[in-house]
């Protein structure tokens, strides 16, 4: 439909626009491949955009070289009245016709570059608008929390003053400065979700709401657990199993502790023949800061945690400004808990 759109346009104003637009894409895909450092492949596809850009100049210059050649039709554009044949009859003047006015064509080419001038100028300055209200910094946008909206919420989040949902969690998480927090300030998030989950053994009566975000790198897992466990009681179970990375800290004024522990992984062959169902196996380590709701530590906290498929782990001070950063931010209003 746009191939047949742009045919429709006259030629001098056509090619001129198809050799703006062959030479801003290739221009900027061939800075992709060599600044940026996408490889090889976007190179190739920025060269044939600037090759084809050459080629409609060549056949521009063809067509302004045949005009200037052409010679302007007036004697031969004369119609000669014919005579007479009766000999004292006046001879009738020649009808000169008025000659065509013919378009200019460096008038037309200029006119579709300046047009297209300013509409690059308009999407590069609509670009640089901050967005939702943010000033504008060059970071992506993240990706939209995914929420379970038409399940209903668990009886235990009425029941529990003050708790929020996953869509409360996630909303606060997903935030553009969390790539620079986690040292991958040119990522973005790939994906993001919350959910209203309950604590396992509780019968459900235990809000434990969660939210992820997902990058190239790391995953970061967000979640609140309305229980009567303090994290004083948390660092004491702790001293019981490998706490060799257990760290005691205090954030935003609260009682903190930093952890380690391995994720689970799963395996589920769903009959296509390609994987086998197998045992719980073991994980990539993560790293995980717990943190009070309040600073009497008088029951309940937020888990942040932090892992990547690779198994590194960016550093605690990384898991403490992202706690820093996301923990006030957190308020109730994604769903009605009356």
């Amino acid at each position: 439909m746009l191939g047949f759109l742009v045919r429709l346009l006259p030629f001098w104003i056509r090619e001129p626009l198809i050799i703006l637009v062959g030479t801003v894409f290739g221009v900027r895909i061939l800075f992709m491949a060599l600044v940026d450092g996408e490889g090889w492949v976007p190179a190739v596809i920025g060269a044939v955009f600037l090759l084809g850009a050459a080629l409609r100049v060549r056949v521009v210059v063809h067509a302004l070289r045949a005009r200037r050649r052409r010679a302007p039709a007036t004697e031969a554009e004369l119609e000669p009245v014919t005579p007479v044949p009766v000999t004292p009859a006046p001879v009738t003047p020649a009808v000169r016709r008025p000659v065509e006015k013919k378009p200019n064509a460096f008038a037309q080419a200029s006119f579709a570059i300046g047009l297209f001038a300013v509409i690059g100028g308009a999407l590069w300055i609509e670009g640089k608008l901050p967005e939702d209200g943010t000033a504008a910094t060059g970071a992506s946008r993240p990706a939209a929390c995914r929420l379970d909206e038409d399940e209903e919420l668990p009886s235990a989040y009425r029941s529990t003053p003050g708790a929020v949902t996953g869509a409360d969690l996630c909303r606060a998480l997903n935030r553009t400065e969390l790539p620079e927090l986690l040292g991958t300030p040119a990522e973005r998030s790939v994906y993001a979700s919350g959910t209203d989950n309950t604590a396992p053994l509780t019968d459900r009566k235990v809000a434990q709401p969660e939210a992820r975000v997902e990058f190239e790198t790391y995953t970061v897992e967000l979640s609140a657990t309305y229980n009567k466990l303090t994290v004083a009681q948390y660092a004491k179970l702790t001293t019981y199993g490998d706490g060799r990375d257990a760290r005691k800290l205090t954030v935003l004024g609260r009682p903190a502790l930093l952890t380690s522990d391995h994720m689970m992984k799963i395996q589920f062959d769903l009959g296509s023949g390609e994987g086998a169902s197998g045992p719980v196996e073991q994980g990539p380590l993560a790293r995980t800061l717990t943190v009070a709701f309040d600073g009497k530590d008088r029951g309940g906290s937020y888990d942040l945690t932090v892992w990547s498929e690779s198994g590194l782990l960016p550093d605690d001070s990384a898991l403490v400004d992202i706690a820093e950063a996301v923990l006030p931010r957190i308020t109730r209003g994604a769903r009605d808990q009356d």
